[in-house]
């Protein structure tokens, strides 16, 4: 077996500048997109978890988890209208994510953000006003054209602003924002849970008008990237945002680079036609198979429905809404480490690792769950630490989630397309992670009522397949400039057969030939 995956070492060019106050702020800014994603993740599983919104809205949810003392734990959620209200705002956002290709690339990014904060935004209040259904539904679709948007243009923009040497940790912000989204929705939910007349649901839900004003706001007062004035022909604007986002005044090299890359661009009337292009083969795998993967982790169904799964084991609703605060902070202790280490260890050496951790975490949450409910659904007398002993072992898989699948699946698809695709690209990347999310999220209740502790078996299938796949096809992208990512193709055991000398004369570089720098 060839060699699998390349160094990140040998030749690469280092352009001038450092990480600047100003980039720093402006990704800052930037990943607080990833907030609406978030808030919506963990606000969704807690409200559902709430009595009164149950009984509201779904009664026979409601009659079937209080009333009807007989029904098996693992069917008491199972409802095609409940889980429908989860999961339409992932259909709508596979549908805006088409949309906002064509926005983030002929108007930039930064108004694609502000799109998504918007739609967000009205999203929110319809659903903090609903009285029926619908309403309900109505506003879950404005909230996934909010994120189709969001998630489109948030990893692009950090992954275009940010040094190549600090790419990763200022892209993983995008994630890192999710995660505190997650955590801030579960205390919000555990706290308006306690709401006299049980109306605390509808606070929780408009509450999701926080991150879009924040993410709406914030797009104003952010300047647009560097390649994306060039796209659209502000060359001298360009210029001037490079020399302060890099706190240089000497940025020719990338800038001359920048323009080519545009240029060669502007030759693609179709992107989308484009991407079907042999060349391109490796990039397009990647941008379907990562987040087809980073779904099927599972992960979703743990932040989806935490409160509704540790009720399920035994915990009594307030018990469960407090584990999903510390599945929440597991969350974003773990991001942290991703954004620490992700350009020091490599993206490879973390996706393994993670997925070996989630790998042995499911299996052991499976024979926990197995042993005590069987397949009945029924457990008499529930220990209390027996069920600690499975969030222990839930929160040891959200962390190997969270410093690898979870930001490295935002994170590797954004970095590694050329710019003539890269709009497109991202879009089939946020469509297939919509279209997977979405379909786990509808089938989720009944796939616990019909294959009860099998469930967690049968994502750790999906963890060993997606981890043998890491190893063996995805190529190491830490610090190497966006603009020359297509030199890993051409050393790539696998990938090298598509990616031919006459695709990239200049050793794989897509632009003018490089200046040889040798890197220790």
């Amino acid at each position: 077996m060839p060699a699998v995956g390349i160094a990140s070492g040998g030749r690469s060019k280092e352009y001038a500048g450092e990480l600047t106050r100003y980039v720093m702020v402006t990704c800052i800014i930037a990943a607080m997109g990833g907030l609406i994603f978030g808030y919506d993740i963990g606000i969704s599983g807690g409200v559902t978890s709430m009595d009164s919104f149950l009984n509201k809205f779904f009664p026979s949810v409601y009659r079937k988890k209080e009333l009807d003392k007989s029904t098996n734990q693992y069917c008491q959620y199972d409802s095609q209208t409940l889980t429908m209200f989860t999961s339409s705002l992932y259909l709508a956002a596979l549908m805006a994510s088409i949309v906002a290709a064509t926005v983030t690339r002929k108007f930039g990014r930064k108004l694609s953000m502000f799109f998504g904060g918007v739609l967000f935004c009205s999203g929110a209040i319809i659903n903090g006003a609903a009285s029926a259904v619908w309403m309900l539904i109505l506003g879950r679709i404005l909230l996934g054209f909010g994120i189709g948007f969001s998630n489109q243009s948030v990893p692009l923009y950090l992954s275009e602003m940010a040094p190549s040497k600090f790419r990763g940790a200022l892209n993983i912000g995008f994630q890192l924002s999710i995660t505190l989204g997650i955590l801030a929705a579960n205390l919000l939910n555990y706290f308006f849970a306690k709401i006299k007349g049980g109306w605390g649901w509808r606070l929780s839900l408009g509450g999701a008008m926080v991150p879009a004003l924040i993410i709406t706001v914030g797009s104003l007062i952010l300047p647009d990237t560097p390649n994306s004035m060039i796209e659209r022909g502000q060359h001298e604007e360009a210029e001037t945002q490079l020399r302060r986002i890099r706190g240089v005044d000497d940025v020719s090299e990338e800038f001359n680079d920048l323009v080519i890359a545009s240029d060669e661009s502007k030759k693609i009337e179709d992107p989308w036609r484009n991407l079907l292009q042999r060349k391109y083969r490796p990039q397009l795998c990647m941008a379907i198979l990562i987040p087809f993967f980073q779904q099927l982790t599972g992960i979703n169904v743990i932040m989806f429905y935490a409160p509704v799964l540790f009720n399920t084991i035994g915990f009594g609703s307030d018990a469960s809404l407090i584990s999903a605060v510390i599945t929440g902070l597991v969350n974003v202790a773990a991001t942290i480490v991703s954004m620490y280490g992700v350009d020091k260890w490599g993206r490879r050496k973390l996706f393994l690792e993670g997925g070996t951790q989630m790998l042995i975490c499911q299996i052991v949450v499976a024979a926990c769950i197995g042993a005590k409910f069987g397949l009945d659904g029924n457990a008499d007398n529930l220990p209390k630490w027996y069920a600690i002993v499975v969030v222990v072992f839930i929160c040891t898989y959200v962390a190997g989630f969270a410093w690898s699948w979870g930001p490295l699946g935002w994170l590797v698809p954004s970095e590694i397309f050329p710019l003539e695709i890269r709009s497109a690209a991202q879009s089939v990347n946020v469509s297939v992670n919509m279209i997977f999310t979405f379909i786990v999220a509808q089938v989720f209740l009944t796939m616990l009522c019909h294959l009860k502790f099998g469930l967690f078996i049968f994502f750790a299938f999906f963890v060993c397949v997606m981890s043998v796949f890491v190893y063996l096809f995805l190529p190491e992208t830490k610090g190497i400039p966006i603009e020359e990512m297509s030199r890993v193709w051409k050393q790539h055991w696998y990938w090298k057969r598509f990616v031919t000398d006459e695709d990239y004369p200049n050793d794989g570089y897509e632009m003018s030939k490089p200046t040889i720098v040798n890197i220790v």
